[in-house]
């Protein structure tokens, strides 16, 4: 597939950025980091311990399928409209944010995953799993990744990668009957997603011309100045109940 670049303003408004197999592979990386510990496994392995683990994971592909073409659509669509340099830095961002949600981890109850009832487990897998995946970490990231990158080899990497995520911590649970190590997992897959992030930003912002690169300085030392000018204005004034108590501590009287 080749490179296709239309020329605006003096920066490149990318439609396919990398071939099919790279596309497919760091998708697949990439969402099966982002799904280790993260609530929608959580989930899988909780519908796992109630019904069969292949029916859980076809529901699981499935729903994954169908969340991700979305995603994809999604990220393609802004890609289109974005130019090159403000996607790279956009994804170097959004990379980062998922390293810091990812170190934070994520929980489900265990009262919430009784609440799970149907007839069909691939249908009840499928439905859960759609309606966990919503707005999740990993369709964030497909979204991410697809910007900029073949369409069809992001969706089916990310997936795959979803999948292979989930059946990893299944056949690990009912092997040797534990999880993998959450802390050891949750601070790999975190570097994987700062390094990347912060790749992916520099890289875009080296593509800025200069006149970008002075108006973001400069709004960046905009912006630091009034959050601490706030907080200066927000530390001098004492609130209503706190003058309150002073006055009534300096009367001697007693609050009612």
């Amino acid at each position: 597939m080749h490179l296709l670049n239309a020329r605006g303003g003096g920066l490149a408004f990318c439609v396919f950025e990398s071939a099919p197999m790279e596309a497919f592979w760091l998708s697949l990386a990439i969402v099966f980091l982002a799904e280790l510990g993260d609530k929608t496994q959580l989930v899988a392995l909780c519908l796992a311990a109630r019904f069969r683990a292949a029916v859980v994971l076809g529901g699981v592909f499935a729903a994954t399928l169908c969340v991700h073409l979305f995603s994809v659509g999604i990220g393609a669509g802004a890609a289109r409209l974005i130019p090159e340099a403000y996607v790279r830095i956009a994804a170097g961002i959004a990379f980062i944010v998922f390293g810091a949600w990812t170190l934070r981890g994520d929980s489900v109850d265990s009262e919430e995953c009784g609440r799970v009832n149907g007839r069909s487990p691939f249908w009840i897998t499928f439905i859960t799993f759609f309606l966990a995946e919503l707005g999740d970490k990993t369709m964030l990231s497909t979204v991410t990744l697809a910007a900029g990158r073949a369409g069809v080899p992001v969706w089916l990497g990310s997936s795959l990668g979803m999948v292979a995520s989930d059946g990893l911590a299944i056949g690990v649970g009912r092997i040797m009957g534990k999880r993998l190590p959450e802390r050891a997992v949750k601070v790999g897959a975190a570097c994987v997603f700062f390094g990347f992030g912060v790749f992916s930003a520099v890289q875009g912002a080296s593509r800025l011309p200069v006149a970008v690169w002075g108006t973001l300085l400069a709004a960046a030392v905009a912006a630091v100045m009034l959050l601490a000018w706030a907080r200066a204005e927000r530390r001098s004034v004492p609130t209503a109940s706190g003058e309150r108590a002073e006055e009534v501590a300096a009367s001697g009287r007693t609050v009612v």
